[in-house]
């Protein structure tokens, strides 16, 4: 009985010891793969996508995410993030590639950028793509519960309507919000003028009593659930939102509103700098592209996308926004130094 006991000890140590050589091994395997590191928006990542370039090149990726671009700018000038590929809006891709953030594109390794859509070729804050290449784009508007907001908004203006105190909520964005309120004084979005910002602010802050939330990544949800009936916000969540919730509505207001693209980059410091744009080709590519699309309801930069989506997808304004308004609306675009009047008066709002 000794015995059999010796040789069954012996057994499950060799087990062990194999299965633990066995996980080394992968383990090592593992580790010696090139890894990528994605820094994007928190609701951009599908797993499978993800997981289809990890095997198709052999390769790990690692997701982290931001909700704004004041966050990530502000972690990528730690110097610390060890990031590759970024996802930065139109002007916060402006200011970066500015401050030497971002690495220089070879497009001959990115060959997608020939099927961009024509409105999102020579933007002004990257003209020939040297820095960042459009991803997803869309508009800013106002999400409605057309059960409680009757009368559809046609104005930023709806946003300080006293009727619905407690139930309207605002992007958590500084300049998005700052650019509501210009827009209703007449003033540019992207205005720089001391004296236009302070009013901007003002108008705020007789605003903020009404404001439920000022929130980047559950104003959908909010309308969902009832707590709030008219939300700044973007289109794509709105349109999601519409699945869940059909009285659910977007409108784009008379003064124009705002058209964003999200773009693609890689950071100056990365290390995988030819697998960063291996990655930013494939997520451009038209399958992928589509799934994406599809996915988040935000209209793709690759113009093959458009005719293969639903027929329903194509009419929903809160995706692709009507020909007519694409020439009335405007880009947020880096104002430079005049940043720190926006972070001043921002601040001074948040804290009121």
């Amino acid at each position: 009985m000794n015995k059999l006991c010796q040789w069954v000890g012996l057994l499950i140590l060799l087990v062990a010891g194999g299965c633990s050589e066995s996980s080394t091994s992968s383990e090592s395997q593992s580790s010696q793969r090139p890894t990528l590191y994605y820094f994007t928006w928190s609701d951009y990542v599908d797993a499978g996508v993800v997981a289809k370039f990890e095997a198709t090149r052999g390769v790990r990726v690692v997701v982290d995410s931001f909700s704004s671009n004041e966050e990530l700018l502000a972690k990528v000038q730690t110097g610390m993030t060890g990031y590759d590929v970024v996802v930065p809006s139109d002007f916060m891709a402006g200011i970066m590639g500015r401050l030497g953030l971002l690495a220089e594109l070879d497009l001959e390794k990115i060959p997608h950028v020939q099927d961009l859509e024509p409105h999102l070729q020579q933007l002004s804050f990257d003209p020939t793509n040297r820095f960042a290449i459009p991803y997803l784009w869309g508009t800013v508007g106002m999400g409605y519960n057309s059960e409680v907001v009757t009368e559809p908004p046609t104005s930023w203006e709806a946003l300080w309507d006293p009727k619905f105190s407690g139930r309207i909520s605002m992007l958590n964005d500084e300049r998005e919000v700052f650019g509501v309120a210009l827009q209703t004084l007449g003033y540019s979005l992207n205005s720089v003028d001391p004296q236009a910002i302070q009013q901007a602010k003002h108008k705020l802050m007789k605003q903020k009593p009404l404001i439920k939330a000022y929130t980047s990544e559950q104003f959908d949800q909010l309308l969902v659930a009832g707590d709030v009936v008219l939300a700044h916000a973007w289109g794509g969540p709105i349109a999601r939102a519409m699945r869940e919730h059909p009285s659910i509505r977007y409108a784009l207001p008379q003064e124009g509103g705002m058209m964003w693209t999200d773009c693609l980059a890689v950071l100056a410091s990365s290390r995988q700098q030819v697998l960063a744009m291996d990655f930013i080709n494939y997520l451009l590519d038209e399958e992928v592209a589509l799934a994406t699309s599809q996915r988040l309801l935000f209209a793709s930069a690759n113009r093959h996308v458009r005719d293969r989506l639903p027929a329903e997808i194509r009419a929903n304004t809160a995706v692709y926004p009507p020909s007519d308004m694409l020439t009335r609306m405007e880009w947020l675009e880096d104002v430079q130094e005049a940043i720190r009047y926006y972070d001043r008066a921002w601040t001074e709002l948040k804290v009121q």
